[in-house]
């Protein structure tokens, strides 16, 4: 453990955002398993309605810094692809 006063700080603020991110990242993944499950049954609608969302999750982790920008992007454009390629 450490000693001085400003290391303590650090872990203490380090599982502050540790737990946040997590649970960013958790909602994120949430969203993707909503879209992935419309697709898969084949429900456009329903489909398109939840890649709002989850475009909207995943922009809001990439302002925060919990992903990349381009890791962002990535995961929204596979979203849509997929939703698109719905017959």
């Amino acid at each position: 453990m450490a000693n001085i006063k400003s290391a303590k700080k650090r872990v203490l603020v380090t599982e502050t955002k540790t737990a946040r991110n997590k649970a960013i990242r958790s909602k994120v993944k949430t969203m993707i398993k909503k879209v992935e499950a419309a697709i898969a049954a084949g429900d456009k609608a329903a489909a398109q309605a939840s890649l709002v969302v989850a475009i909207s999750e995943i922009d809001k982790a990439a302002s925060k810094g919990v992903y990349h920008k381009n890791t962002a992007s990535r995961k929204v454009a596979r979203l849509t692809k997929a939703v698109n390629g719905i017959a």
